[in-house]
């Protein structure tokens, strides 16, 4: 499998001052200056993670997704053209944009454009977060995940799980399908819900602690609707989290405490009780769907549903290291 991880996403809007100050202040990246149309954040070594570009309103513009080497890269690149996808090489100027070796160009069946890339620049600096946090948890399992918003799942699933290679963790059938994917040791990297809609549902980033995220909340609620979803905990990946409107009108999911799984051994299945074991109040949805949603809780912990105590490995983070190594 080349596809190692979720690398960057880079995201159209036009609201700069925005999403610089909740990218910060809220999220606890770091801003690059770029200048001009364009902002970067850092989350670790890497130079940027997010890239926010004012050029159009489109939401999410790219997913970037990493591989190892450049033979790789070539490999991928084949294959994806050996299923008729047209696959056009990155130029010397985009690859130095997004501080990477090499990169493709390619889109899925829906027309959602993808990136995959080699040996992505470090950072001289170390990485200064925006607000006081213990860091993200990126390294081997990456940027994050992403989750997408599909008219339909049965005509991407082949896409992503026979030409990508991406794994599927788990998934759901009703009231409409809902995939899981893996690439690593993150429960999923990918998910996508055929919702009837075409848009980016949320991405995630996951902190290296507990408070991190409950400080985060408390920030959030300093701002008059940008909490969408409530505190809660997931039933597929075990993550704690909240969610928060963003100015570009889907979510950025804020979490802390994720399963770390053996792709080697894991297999994927179906699942029955709902997105989260608690909490996760959606606050935008009309009260009949936020029932539903509701009542599977309920349920849930009607019939004792419970997930594992989190074992959280130490953050993998150079920024964070150096600083222990000082001290």
């Amino acid at each position: 499998m080349e596809i190692s991880a979720l690398g960057y996403i880079s995201i159209g809007s036009s609201q700069l001052d925005q999403w610089s100050h909740m990218a910060t202040k809220l999220l606890g990246m770091q801003q690059v200056d770029r200048g001009g149309k364009t902002r970067a954040f850092r989350m670790d070594d890497r130079k940027q993670r997010l890239i926010v570009d004012a050029g159009n309103d489109a939401g999410l513009t790219v997913m970037g997704w990493e591989v190892p080497t450049a033979a790789e890269l070539d490999r991928l690149a084949a294959r994806l053209e050996s299923h008729a996808v047209e696959v056009t090489r990155g130029s010397r100027a985009l690859a130095d944009e997004r501080h990477v070796r090499e990169l493709i160009q390619f889109a899925d069946p829906a027309g959602n454009r993808l990136e995959a890339f080699c040996q992505p620049a470090l950072a001289t600096e170390p990485f200064r977060p925006g607000r006081p946090i213990s860091g993200f948890r990126t390294g081997a399992l990456g940027m994050g995940h992403v989750v997408l918003n599909v008219e339909d799942v049965e005509p991407l699933l082949p896409f992503y799980r026979d030409v990508l290679g991406f794994h599927v963790s788990d998934f759901g059938l009703k009231p409409y399908g809902l995939y899981f994917f893996h690439l690593n040791g993150r429960h999923h990297s990918f998910a996508m819900v055929g919702s009837g809609r075409k848009a980016l549902h949320h991405f995630m980033v996951e902190l290296g602690s507990l408070d991190d995220v409950g400080q985060g909340y408390d920030l959030a609620q300093l701002d008059d609707g940008r909490v969408a979803y409530t505190l809660g905990r997931h039933t597929n990946d075990h993550m704690t989290s909240f969610y928060v409107n963003t100015p570009s009108g889907f979510f950025v999911e804020y979490g802390w405490g994720a399963r770390v799984i053996d792709p080697d051994t894991w297999q994927p299945h179906e699942t029955f009780n709902g997105p989260s074991l608690w909490g996760h109040e959606r606050l935008y949805m009309p009260d009949e769907q936020r029932k539903r949603l509701r009542d599977m809780r309920i349920d849930a912990a009607a019939r004792g549903v419970r997930a594992p105590d989190p074992i959280v490995p130490p953050l993998n983070c150079a920024w964070l290291d150096a600083v222990v190594a000082r001290e």
